[in-house]
């Protein structure tokens, strides 16, 4: 079945009490069963599954290829269940451009659970090879990186994990599977924030993991997820699974959108550098085009005149929202390192830019005004 086709159907089986195609939110907390705890139908508290919860569930498994996922209420959340369910003493590779929540995730709090964080600059696979070889257990790849867009070669690395015994993780949330499947090059586990594309609206948070198989791995993580309480609601599962039925048509338009911009952006006078895979000069652009169907609609730019002139193009914008976030309607661009905390490590002239849905003239036309004051 086609990605486009499985987007619509998957998860999606007609209510079996209706007959209604829209599936149906069961927002119920527990589930009645027997005097010694016999389930009736296998389903006894919220917290460690639901109806609407289970059908977003397939529906993940099923674009991402892989036999089970679990639902989270966060992307973070998704995260750090999977990494703390490492076995102490594990070291685990993470790049060295990332999401700030895994940065701070891996200095403040993996330690406590006895798993150590080590950077790695994916981009070189002899540094990765040498560590792994040097004795990591498992490896984080985030591709393309937040906010440098920066790519991995999955199948590469995934090709060295397996040589050492090593799993391999993967934050798919910029690319989504429409555009990239990781389980397929190798990977092991899938993470995605669904409160990006797949939620599409800005209006629901949520996270997942997707599992290649559904092995102790994925029940340890599962016993973790029922005991911990970061079960995703019902009401944002159905959210959820709403939302990926347009991800196909959403991504096409916003990757379009985002290639217009990226380059009337690289030919702009007060811009000294773009972050977009898409771009023939982009560092990874071969293997963007390997392992991608497209090339997202992420993007980040440095601004020249550094840190104030980024600021000051970014509060000239008037179509443009400042925010944080990604992956909905509207564009979105955000300074980073003004939001990584008190220790940020995004270059102080860099803006990310999340590229919506409106019309490409209209957004160019806003940079342009932004840009040049």
């Amino acid at each position: 079945m086609r990605f486009e086709t499985l987007a619509v159907h998957a998860g999606g089986e007609p209510d079996a009490e209706t007959g209604a195609i829209a599936p149906p939110i069961h927002m119920a907390t527990t589930f009645r069963h027997g005097p010694a705890g016999e389930r009736q139908a296998g389903f006894e508290y919220v917290r460690e599954g639901n109806p609407t919860q289970e059908r977003l569930e397939t529906a993940l498994a099923a674009l991402e290829q892989g036999e089970a996922a679990l639902a989270f209420g966060s992307g973070m959340a998704a995260m750090t269940a999977l990494l703390e369910s490492l076995p102490a003493g594990t070291t685990v590779l993470i790049p060295t451009d990332c999401y700030t929540g895994l940065r701070v995730l891996a200095e403040e709090f993996l330690p406590r659970c006895g798993v150590n964080a080590i950077a790695t600059d994916m981009a070189d696979l002899a540094a990765v090879d040498t560590r792994l070889r040097a004795g990591a257990h498992a490896v984080w790849l985030e591709t393309p990186s937040n906010p440098q867009l920066q790519l991995a070669d999955i199948a590469a690395i995934a090709a060295l994990a397996k040589n050492a015994g090593a799993a391999l993780f993967c934050d798919n949330t910029f690319a989504t599977p429409a555009l990239q499947r990781p389980l397929s090059l190798g990977a092991d586990v899938v993470m995605h924030s669904t409160t990006k594309y797949f939620g599409g609206h800005s209006d629901v948070m949520g996270g997942a993991l997707v599992f290649a198989r559904g092995d102790t791995l994925y029940a340890r993580v599962a016993h973790r997820r029922h005991v911990t309480g970061g079960v995703l609601a019902p009401f944002n599962a159905w959210m959820t699974l709403r939302g990926l039925r347009s991800l196909p048509a959403r991504m096409s338009w916003h990757c379009a959108n985002a290639r217009r911009i990226a380059e009337f952006l690289a030919g702009h006078a007060r811009v000294v550098a773009v972050n977009y895979p898409g771009l023939a000069d982009h560092a990874g652009h071969a293997i963007a085009r390997r392992q991608m169907s497209d090339f997202g609609a992420m993007l980040s730019f440095r601004v020249a005149g550094g840190r104030d002139a980024a600021l000051a193009a970014a509060g000239r914008l008037q179509l443009i929202h400042n925010a944080t976030s990604l992956g909905g309607c509207e564009t979105l661009i955000e300074h980073r390192a003004s939001v990584e905390g008190t220790n940020p490590v995004s270059p102080q002239d860099l803006l990310r830019l999340s590229v919506g849905l409106e019309h490409a003239d209209d957004l160019i036309a806003d940079l342009d005004q932004a840009l040049t004051g």
